[in-house]
């Protein structure tokens, strides 16, 4: 592959952050200038010899200096505004610091070819020899939000090795300019609805030397930690619905019901406890541990986890009002002396909110109770009335 003009068809750059990694820059960037001559480093700020070793390089590169450290993300923002202003689509980055291989860049050629939108994540072995434990920690712990944030399951979320389709990305807006940075990058990405994914790479940790790394772990994971929660804030109020209505489609309904409903694999038993149980917890006074408490409950007992969810999803919004009065008014009918005051017209005491919650909340377990008997035996009913049709159809087909 002529890896040069691959680089120039597909107006792809290579941006290079670099901050007081002498020992290792020259190295990695006569690595870097073997596949293209499309190379933007950025001086962020440095305090040891990387002025004199990119000087070298002076003919052969596109230098952005920054005269104090602004951050690894500031110098990745620059960059990308630098490089779309000279006409790139797409930009691969690479660290400075000497663990990834330049001959990997064909991984990411081939993604651009197919997936020429698509943000790729140079995904690292985190169980090879010399790989530091807080490493592979830092990486399971960031994988874990981002699939929280954005619905997406990733092996690396955490690798410098990338490439940005930073055409696509304009427009997007970014608060951070540190190490955080790659993780809102990746984020607000993939809400964009640009494709996230990794393609496995190579990495070197050379063994009984220390890595010349400038992540703080307090301070940097504290940032981190930080963004995540915001991101999740956000994700659980407004992303993951608006994720959920882009979905709900009536082929995707269609083709729902017709893998879980209709699979013919699947006992009936196991569908009609499913539906049952589901509905039994959207109702069963447990707020906020429904899900995760009915999810570990199917599991144990293998039921279909995705009619489940959807029959919990009774739960839903709109229907929560419904829900606490029907139980208020159905606790009423077992309690010595019921109350009537569901808005507390009488006054808010003590004894009153004891007393509403104390009817509440045995309302509503009848209620679930009785429901999802109603819910599970209504499913029963639809295949009891179903599998005789079937049979006959079936019947009718082998007879002709």
């Amino acid at each position: 592959m002529d890896y040069k003009s691959t680089f120039k068809a597909y107006k792809c750059c290579i941006i290079m952050p670099t901050y007081n990694n002498d020992q290792t820059l020259e190295q990695v960037v006569s690595s870097v200038l073997a596949y293209t001559d499309d190379l933007i480093v950025v001086n962020d700020g440095a305090t040891d010899n990387t002025a004199q070793i990119l000087a070298s390089f002076e003919d052969q590169i596109q230098l952005i200096t920054h005269e104090q450290n602004q951050g690894k993300g500031m110098a990745l923002r620059n960059a990308f505004k630098y490089a779309c202003d000279k006409g790139y689509d797409h930009a691969i980055t690479i660290d400075s610091d000497g663990q990834h291989f330049a001959e990997d860049f064909s991984f990411f050629i081939e993604e651009l070819k197919t997936n020429p939108d698509a943000l790729v994540i140079g995904a690292r072995n985190m169980t090879q020899e010399n790989v530091p434990g807080k490493s592979s920690f830092g990486n399971k712990f960031s994988n874990f939000w981002y699939y929280l944030d954005t619905g997406i399951k990733m092996s690396d979320t955490q690798s410098g090795f990338r490439l940005y389709p930073i055409r696509k990305m304009q427009g997007i807006k970014y608060l951070t300019k540190k190490f955080e940075f790659e993780v809102e990058v990746i984020v607000k990405a993939a809400w964009k609805g640009i494709p996230v994914k990794n393609v496995p790479i190579k990495v070197h940790y050379e063994p009984g030397k220390g890595r010349v790394t400038h992540f703080r772990p307090f301070k940097d994971f504290t940032r981190i930690s930080i963004l995540n929660t915001w991101f999740f804030i956000l994700a659980l109020f407004y992303y993951i619905p608006k994720r959920s209505m882009k979905h709900f489609t009536r082929e995707n309904i269609r083709r729902f019901f017709k893998e879980q409903l209709f699979n013919k694999e699947e006992p009936v038993k196991t569908k009609v406890l499913s539906v049952g149980f589901g509905v039994f917890m959207g109702i069963f006074p447990v707020w906020g541990y429904q899900m995760i408490i009915g999810l570990a409950v199917s599991h144990y007992y293998k039921l279909n986890k995705a009619l489940f969810l959807v029959a919990a999803n009774i739960s839903f919004p709109p229907f929560i009002p419904l829900i606490i009065f029907g139980s208020y008014k159905v606790g009423a009918l077992f309690m010595t002396n019921p109350r009537n005051d569901l808005l507390f017209n009488s006054g808010i005491t003590m004894d009153s909110i004891k007393g509403n919650l104390s009817q509440y909340f045995l309302g509503a377990v009848i209620l679930s109770i009785i429901m999802g008997v109603l819910a599970g035996t209504l499913t029963w009913l639809y295949f009891l009335i179903k599998r005789p049709q079937n049979d006959e159809t079936r019947k009718s087909v082998s007879s002709q």
